[in-house]
């Protein structure tokens, strides 16, 4: 074991032995995610003394990323302000205590959003970089896009994450699948609907500037109608909610000139095929995703700092 790789988020923790050559030699995950743990030191210690009791002996380092550095983590570590690199981000890591072994925590990334609002990432940053050292090609210019609660875009550009723009389609979907007047409409379980779901994605498509709000009306007028079965509504839903992010994200790669630069999917398989055939739907055939690039961006961050 070359290190100890930590990826903690706000409700798992994913600790992983990485070897000589950044490769995965053993994984193992809990429930004990950040938010969890209610910013006791104590608890961070606890939760990994639980999952990892036999990693405790050795000499080496263990690097953390994501919301363990947060303000309800074990100890927050500012921001980062973009651009930056590796280096940048592990100049601004700080050390907490595990039993005696110091835990170096990551900070987040900071870049100027629309209308002045900051916009922020903490992990999504480490798993652009492992994209960067996983496909080395990647970091002249690129455009990642990481699907999920709070889908990110990202330029990279000479090795650094340049700028980002955050999307909370998962979170949206999530929020008017459980809690709006929608999800009353919609049955508990139903079989995948791939012909909604391009629905949805096409009305963001060819009538997005309708507004999202007057659409998300649409998928209750549609329902009441019949003119999609309850059990299509989920699935039309979260079409026009992904087809909404393409339509700003697109937009935003366009601005930043990065239409002639590589774009990847970076996440959970599923979720990246679901996002791949919607950009297919907008005429960007042919998206390759990457999995679980966290191992190999923490690996790059340890070689990076002189761990």
């Amino acid at each position: 074991m070359a290190m100890i790789g930590l990826d903690w988020g706000s409700s798992s923790l994913r600790a992983m032995r990485l070897g000589a050559g950044g490769e995965v030699l053993e994984l193992r995950q809990s429930a004990a995610g950040a938010s969890t743990l209610h910013g006791r030191a104590e608890e961070f210690a606890a939760a990994l003394d639980a999952l990892i009791p036999d990693w405790h002996e050795g000499s080496a380092p263990i690097l953390a990323c994501g919301m363990v550095g947060s303000q309800h983590g074990w100890r927050e570590v500012p921001y980062a302000d973009g651009p930056a690199d590796a280096g940048a981000l592990m100049r601004l890591s700080l050390a907490v205590d595990w039993r005696g072994r110091p835990v170096r925590l990551l900070p987040g990334l900071r870049c100027s959003g629309a209308a002045g609002a900051p916009d922020l990432m903490r992990g999504e940053e480490t798993q652009v970089l492992g994209a960067l050292q996983l496909e080395p090609t990647l970091a002249a210019q690129s455009c990642l896009v990481l699907p999920g609660t709070h889908s990110k875009w990202a330029q990279v550009q000479d090795g650094c994450v340049a700028g980002f723009a955050t999307q909370m389609t998962g979170e949206l979907f999530a929020v008017l699948r459980q809690h709006s007047v929608l999800g009353r409409l919609m049955p508990a379980e139903a079989d995948p609907s791939p012909e909604a779901f391009e629905q949805g994605v096409a009305a963001a498509r060819d009538h997005g500037e309708a507004g999202l709000p007057n659409q998300l009306f649409g998928v209750r007028s549609l329902g009441l109608a019949a003119r999609i079965v309850p059990e299509g509504l989920a699935d039309y839903l979260s079409g026009l909610l992904i087809g909404h992010e393409l339509r700003a994200g697109l937009a935003w790669r366009e601005a930043r000139g990065l239409n002639a630069a590589p774009l990847r999917l970076i996440g959970e398989p599923a979720l990246c095929e679901r996002y791949a055939h919607a950009l297919a739907l907008f005429g960007e055939p042919g998206s390759q995703a990457l999995s679980n690039t966290a191992p190999a961006g923490l690996w790059r961050l340890a070689n990076q700092g002189g761990l």
